[in-house]
């Protein structure tokens, strides 16, 4: 249905950072609850050990909660991972260093399986911080300078499971409006989704790396914001190599839970998929 996710293919459930118990168990639901198999994945932290046994504790109400242990690129070729991904209703990437994913898993038999999952089943993907960041394609991986400026924000390739944006985490607290602008007058046909955290997005799955659609549209969860930068409509860019990025002309969309951003069309709806089907009907 128009502008609803597709409960036949794999979902993303994208996280600024922080998640709240509330945001934990939706992930838990939405991988089936008591029947849940999650597989929490610590590749993005320095001390994997602590962040596994973290969240193993956290997602206790699932059906069962296990750690995939990949930190290096012989582990994430290694023909293990494939049963042990193939058997999970859940997957789930912790924070800590984005580079750390891409570097270790882009590419690998388990970035190849996880986009091969998410395209044509009903996996529930879910990152926070870092975990979130490396869904892109096009990947934020820091900077904190002041102004809106080519060097204001340092990119690089993500693994590309929602292509069509940018994603900035722990937004609204760390103050991150000027680089996300900056990262999108970079990359002004994609969109600049900023979120807050214990805030998320819940999108389908593109089907492949081509399809740009991420269910056609997302729903906002959580106690914050997601802020989306358009320069879809902008009238004028100009990104010179030093001094301020001239945007002039694109939108700005601050989307607390309950609202729902339809990626066709770039347009944003108060209530969530579900009202809009009942509203229809």
């Amino acid at each position: 249905m128009k502008g609803s996710v597709d409960p036949h293919r794999g979902r993303l459930l994208i996280m600024g950072g922080a998640a709240g118990p509330g945001l934990l168990a939706r992930f838990i639901e939405l991988a089936g609850g008591p029947g849940a198999r999650i597989v929490v994945i610590a590749t993005a932290s320095e001390d994997p050990g602590w962040a596994e046994a973290t969240y193993l504790e956290r997602f206790a109400g699932a059906g069962s909660a296990r750690a995939l242990r990949i930190t290096t690129r012989t582990e994430a070729n290694d023909p293990g991972v494939e049963p042990v991904l193939r058997d999970a209703t859940g997957v789930f990437f912790t924070g800590g260093d984005q580079e750390r994913i891409t570097r270790v898993i882009g590419g690998t038999a388990t970035d190849s399986l996880l986009h091969e999952l998410v395209a044509g089943t009903d996996l529930v993907l879910a990152g926070t911080s870092a975990g979130a960041a490396m869904m892109a394609g096009t990947m934020i991986t820091g900077g904190d300078r002041p102004g809106v400026s080519a060097d204001s924000v340092r990119t690089g390739p993500g693994l590309e499971f929602f292509p069509c944006v940018l994603i900035d985490q722990h937004f609204g607290e760390r103050g991150r409006l000027n680089r996300l602008l900056s990262a999108v007058a970079r990359y002004p046909h994609e969109l600049g989704l900023g979120i807050d955290e214990d805030t998320a997005i819940l999108t389908g799955a593109p089907r492949s790396r081509n399809d740009r659609g991420g269910g056609g549209c997302f729903e906002v969860l959580g106690s914050g914001a997601v802020t989306v930068v358009d320069a879809g409509a902008a009238t004028d860019i100009a990104v010179p190599p030093t001094g301020p990025i001239a945007l002039a002309g694109a939108r700005i969309h601050v989307l607390p839970a309950g609202y729902t951003f339809h990626l066709t069309g770039r347009r944003p709806v108060a209530g969530t998929p579900a009202a809009e089907r009942e509203r229809a009907a």
